[in-house]
């Protein structure tokens, strides 16, 4: 017990660490990097709040378009739909895509509060997310940083992606696994 607390005297505070790591992703420095940051991050969530909302798709779409997600034609996104805060840019979605209400897609992972676990574990992880044409990903999903949905796959609802999905693959549960092959 006395190495964790000697541990987390010495840590700096988790909120100038997290802002760090941002602003070294986007290239900011000094004052005017923070007040680019913060507003840069004022636009995406005003954006992002808008198109969760938004009572029509083709709007929720511009909208994240205009967030830098990278999004192909023919794509649906339901009501509630979160695409990452931090990193929209990293976020592909190919053409005739469709993504049910409520579904989490996350560019990053980072144990935001705890010095420990992000110096001793898991330190910030961002890495690009891939959504393949003819994909469909059923409402409540959850897709973590990293991964790629195949062509014409099928994540069902309420799943939580940690692997890639092969194409012409049916996905279920949490963690995701294989229910069927699409022929």
């Amino acid at each position: 017990m006395e190495y964790f607390e000697d541990f987390n005297t010495r840590m700096e505070d988790p909120e100038e660490i997290n802002l760090r790591e941002v602003m070294e992703y986007y290239g900011y420095t000094g004052s005017f990097g923070v007040i680019k940051f913060y507003f840069r991050y004022a636009i995406n969530w005003i954006l992002q709040t808008m198109a969760k909302i938004c009572p029509h798709f083709g709007i929720s779409v511009k909208l994240q378009r205009m967030r830098g997600v990278k999004i192909g034609k023919h794509v649906f996104l339901g009501p509630g739909v979160n695409l990452d805060d931090l990193y929209p840019e990293l976020i592909t979605i190919e053409d005739y895509v469709g993504i049910g209400m409520g579904t989490m897609i996350f560019a990053h992972s980072n144990p935001t509060c705890s010095p420990y676990l992000k110096k001793k574990y898991y330190p910030r992880e961002v890495k690009p997310v891939t959504i393949k044409s003819g994909a469909w990903i059923a409402p409540g999903s959850i897709i973590l940083a990293g991964i790629t949905i195949g062509e014409h796959s099928v994540v069902g609802a309420g799943s939580v992606v940690m692997k890639n999905v092969e194409p012409y693959t049916v996905v279920i549960g949490c963690p995701a696994r294989v229910l069927k092959k699409l022929e």
